[in-house]
């Protein structure tokens, strides 16, 4: 038996503090077959945060000149910064068979999933906003007005589930991370980019 793979665009989103930074991170360390694209973000970075890891943190004049130059799979203005996924290492990742994961954010999310549909978009949902907002608090990097501002903005972001793909919900993140195992152990199998040879 011979076989060969197309790669896979998986889009991993939700609000923030639905926890889906931790779910994406998990899946990285356990999934060799996964790629991870480093997204371009105007803000400064957060405690423990490192430049060309987590983001490639820039001014605003640079990402001004990533757009010019089409550079982005997608970019968005998210919570008064500004965010992009660089177009140019998800196209080589799939070239070469790996599955690139995004972890973005909704706006961008849908972004990505009109430019490019045969994308596998997961939606990850808090268990309510009564846990969401005592995530964001306990995160301890936001002012309470930002995390007023999040849990506004995730109210619109939630009513946007019906368009992706699959939904999890975060309430208990090993039932949760084992869900959205079982959804990439699957979509690896489609038969849009899996192709065994089955020979004589």
């Amino acid at each position: 038996m011979r076989e060969t793979r197309k790669g896979m665009l998986l889009v991993i989103s939700g609000p923030s503090g639905a926890g889906k930074g931790t779910l994406f991170k998990r899946l990285l360390a356990e999934d060799e077959t996964m790629t991870f694209s480093v997204s371009y973000a105007t803000r400064a970075p957060r405690p423990g945060e490192v430049d060309g890891k987590d983001y490639h943190f820039v001014s605003n004049e640079e990402f001004d000149r990533m757009v010019e130059k089409n550079g982005f799979l997608e970019y968005a203005t998210v919570h008064a910064n500004r965010y992009g996924t660089p177009v140019q290492p998800v196209l080589e990742a799939m070239e070469k068979g790996l599955n690139m994961v995004l972890d973005i954010d909704p706006q961008g999310a849908l972004k990505v999933m009109e430019s490019m549909p045969e994308c596998v978009s997961v939606f990850i949902l808090p268990p309510s906003y009564t846990e969401l907002r005592r995530r964001l608090i306990g995160r301890n990097t936001e002012t309470p007005e930002a995390v007023e501002r999040r849990l506004g903005n995730a109210k619109g972001e939630i009513d946007q589930m019906n368009r992706y793909n699959y939904l999890v919900i975060n309430d208990d993140v090993d039932v949760a991370y084992e869900q959205l195992k079982c959804i990439v152990t699957a979509e690896k199998q489609r038969s849009v980019r899996y192709f065994p040879i089955v020979e004589e």
